[in-house]
């Protein structure tokens, strides 16, 4: 944790301000503040308008009963973007730039979920007491159970009961 702190509180700013003197060496100290100014401004519109669609996406979803687990993941992503977009500097607005590309961030949330996707298959989300059979009947990530009606019972575990309709 302390090198993820080191990282961001001492190492980025620095990295930051170099950048910030060479780019202002080309173009001028001027020039250089008013593109900070402008990306900042810019970037303020882009995670507004974005951000109310996401908002819009989530609670739509959400009133037809669907899980809204990508349109949460964008919403996070663009606010982690208007931060690094309103921190003065250039590293920091290119990457909140690219958090707001949906291209770059669909490749973002299939990145992670395919790390989730591991860390469920190596046990980490099943109890000791669940067994391999119960491990393949369900599926986490699609919200259902392969087999139909079927409860799954295991002492000392928690039981989830719901309905489901299979769309294939």
């Amino acid at each position: 944790m302390f090198k993820v702190l080191f990282l961001l509180f001492i190492v980025i700013p620095i990295a930051e301000i170099a950048l910030l003197l060479q780019v202002s060496e080309v173009i001028g100290g001027f020039a250089t503040l008013a593109l900070v100014i402008l990306t900042a401004v810019f970037g303020a519109r882009l995670v507004k308008q974005q951000g109310l669609g996401a908002y819009a996406n989530v609670q739509q979803q959400m009133a037809r009963g669907q899980l809204p687990a990508s349109d949460l993941f964008a919403g996070i992503c663009v606010i982690i973007a208007g931060v690094l977009l309103m921190t003065p500097g250039i590293m920091t607005d290119v990457l909140g730039f690219m958090l707001l590309t949906p291209a770059i961030r669909q490749k973002l949330a299939k990145a992670l979920l395919q790390r989730a996707t591991v860390q469920v298959q190596s046990g980490g989300m099943f109890s000791q007491h669940t067994t391999q059979q119960q491990e393949q009947q369900f599926d986490p990530f699609a919200g259902r159970a392969s087999g139909h009606g079927q409860s799954q019972r295991d002492e000392g575990n928690t039981t989830l009961e719901g309905e489901f309709k299979r769309k294939d």
